[in-house]
């Protein structure tokens, strides 16, 4: 289908911009023309064709309007975001970092989604997408990829402006049919078996395939007695990295050690005996010792998460906070340190199950592009929020308890490898 429209004549600055793919089924349209009117713009749609098949793309000709250079230009900054492409066809403004640490101002702030640039008349992928970013280039090979502002150094070369940039936001026919069921509505009456039987899908297929599936995890895990559960899906084969605080794994050795947690006895939630000072000859001991893979090689370490852990060969990191009491010798205090190693260990992962955690959440959320799946799974429905108003909108959201939503999800593993 082709549709013509008109306007009253305009004599202010004007551009004309390109939207391309599943641009009506997955709201982009909308969402760009909604961007330039909260703007305080107009437009006027020149030409669109729209698809008749559900996989079928669409094309619209958009011209945008604004009263000033400068509003026009904020206009397109804004709608770029959601691959509206002007047509001047421009290659991107590089300039040089004149400040370690900061980007040049003006500097082009990245999404998590799919980004090119143009560099002599070729659009070049940008690697290690991540919002919040800035773009770097290799003057000798034209490679582009994302830099966090804290990386970067004197005279790197940062693409300034939204010319010759461009998006290409996440479609609905781009998830798989399993993911796009559990779109990322946030409801405590979700139907939880299906969501998690989804999930359970996920993981087999990661353990079977080239993806690697990451859990970010909170102490709540162990408090709640689902340690177990944890580290049965780690024996078999279902997680490949752990990302946790100083909690998690403080409270999962005291479990080892002492069969409590915060004090409390996990087998019968009550209070043990000075339990209170459990969790500090936890981290005592483990300092003495050096090291979890040494607790773990001299026995000191018999069962638990990280006990599974170091015998699978699955790798963890353990972010160090302000709150912490020790901590473990495998903690890292240093936040921006802590950054660069979760930065280059998402690299490969394609499904992230976030549970119980919601600072944790947020933060790894920050750097995953939106390419990759993520199931958060928590008791309040403001962490999954607040990870969507982040920009993580790939985000599935299930509120429920840790101890039932694992044990069901070990259930549904477990009745994936009968029937393989």
């Amino acid at each position: 289908m082709t549709l013509e429209t008109t306007s009253p004549e305009h004599h202010g600055p004007v551009e004309d911009v390109e939207v391309r793919g599943h641009i009506i089924d997955s709201l982009i349209l909308p969402k760009v023309l909604d961007c330039i009117t909260t703007a305080g713009g107009s437009f006027r749609i020149k030409h669109i064709t729209i698809g008749q098949e559900r996989s079928d793309p669409s094309f619209a000709l958009v011209e945008v309007r604004a009263d000033t250079e400068d509003a026009l230009q904020a206009i397109l900054g804004q709608i770029a975001d959601h691959g509206a492409i002007t047509t001047s066809g421009s290659d991107c403004r590089l300039v040089e970092a004149d400040i370690v640490g900061a980007f040049p101002e003006g500097f082009y702030s990245t999404t998590n989604q799919e980004t090119e640039i143009r560099l002599d008349g070729k659009w070049h992928s940008v690697a290690e997408q991540e919002m919040d970013c800035g773009i770097t280039v290799d003057p000798k090979t034209n490679a582009a990829r994302c830099v966090a502002m804290s990386d970067v150094a004197l005279g790197m070369p940062i693409v300034v402006g939204h010319a010759g940039t461009r998006v290409f936001p996440l479609e609905r026919a781009q998830q798989d049919h399993a993911f796009a069921f559990m779109n990322s509505a946030v409801s405590t009456e979700k139907p939880k078996g299906v969501v998690i039987r989804q999930i359970a899908q996920l993981l087999f297929d990661n353990r079977n395939g080239p993806g690697k599936s990451l859990l970010v995890g909170g102490p709540a895990i162990v408090h709640t007695g689902s340690g177990v559960l944890v580290s049965e899906l780690i024996r078999g084969g279902y997680i490949h990295k752990l990302f946790a605080g100083n909690a998690l794994a403080t409270h999962d050795i005291e479990q080892a050690m002492f069969g409590t947690s915060l004090g409390v006895n996990i087998s019968e939630g009550s209070l043990a005996d000075a339990g209170h000072e459990h969790h500090l000859r936890a981290i005592n001991r483990i300092r003495r010792l050096g090291s979890i893979k040494a607790g773990v090689e001299q026995g000191a370490i018999k069962s638990g998460i990280m006990y599974e852990c170091v015998k699978n060969n699955v790798d963890f990191i353990l972010s160090g906070s302000i709150r912490d009491d020790g901590p473990l010798p495998d903690v890292i205090t240093d936040a921006l340190e802590n950054q660069r190693l979760m930065r280059a260990a998402i690299r490969d992962v394609t499904f992230c199950l976030m549970i119980a955690t919601t600072l944790h959440s947020i933060a790894v959320g920050n750097l995953l592009p939106a390419s990759v799946k993520v199931v958060c799974v928590d008791i309040n429905p403001s962490t999954v929020i607040k990870l969507n108003d982040r920009g993580s909108f790939q985000t599935v959201g299930l509120v429920t308890d840790v101890e039932p939503f694992l044990r069901a999800l070990v259930s549904e593993v477990k009745r994936l490898e009968e029937n393989k």
